[in-house]
């Protein structure tokens, strides 16, 4: 009898782990309604969140080689300075092996991006998925796109530092008024960063 109520309690946590995560994405989705998406996206965002589950605690994502993006300027939250309306990203934790690779997956994005919270942790609440222009635009002839969103576009000589980008957000663990897919967030602050 042992045996077995080992693998009920193990499959009762399964099954709770299963649906705290369906729950979730059930959440995004909802909250999300008033944005435009392509019949497969619902699919492809249960994907992303089911792969980046486990970032939500930040030393698993540093162990997978995430390490803290800082701009230019040495700042480690991005906010929308002199329009506080608009919000902010948050901080960004990027895998250069992926921002380099000239590939976009669902599952793999290259950014995670945290909001500081009043306890002092960093909570996740955004994939980013980034793509040189240069290593994309030689196998591709238009912009990348994925959740039937196309990428924004951001040019060389910007606060990164970085060359011509292509990127888009996808706030699945926080929400977003502004929609899921849109740059800055208005309920992200980086005031206690």
């Amino acid at each position: 009898m042992r045996g077995r109520s080992r693998i009920n309690r193990g499959l009762a946590g399964a099954m709770l782990a299963s649906s705290v995560l369906a729950a979730a994405w059930i959440a995004v989705a909802a909250a999300d309604s008033g944005s435009r998406k392509s019949p497969g996206s619902t699919t492809a965002i249960a994907r992303a969140m089911h792969a980046t589950t486990s970032y939500r605690d930040i030393a698993v994502a540093r162990r997978a080689g995430y390490a803290l993006l800082k701009d230019a300027n040495g700042v480690a939250c991005i906010e929308m300075t002199g329009m506080p309306k608009m919000g902010a990203m948050g901080i960004h934790y990027a895998k250069s092996a992926l921002v380099g690779d000239g590939a976009v997956e669902v599952t793999r994005p290259e950014a995670l991006v945290y909001e500081p919270g009043a306890d002092g942790k960093r909570h996740l609440v955004a994939l980013e998925y980034v793509v040189v222009k240069s290593a994309w635009d030689a196998h591709h002839s238009a912009r990348p796109s994925l959740f039937g969103h196309t990428f924004n576009f951001t040019p060389s000589g910007n606060r990164y530092g970085l060359p011509a980008f292509y990127s888009l957000h996808a706030w699945i663990w926080k929400d977003n008024p502004t929609g899921m897919f849109s740059m800055w967030n208005p309920t992200v602050s980086c005031a206690t960063a």
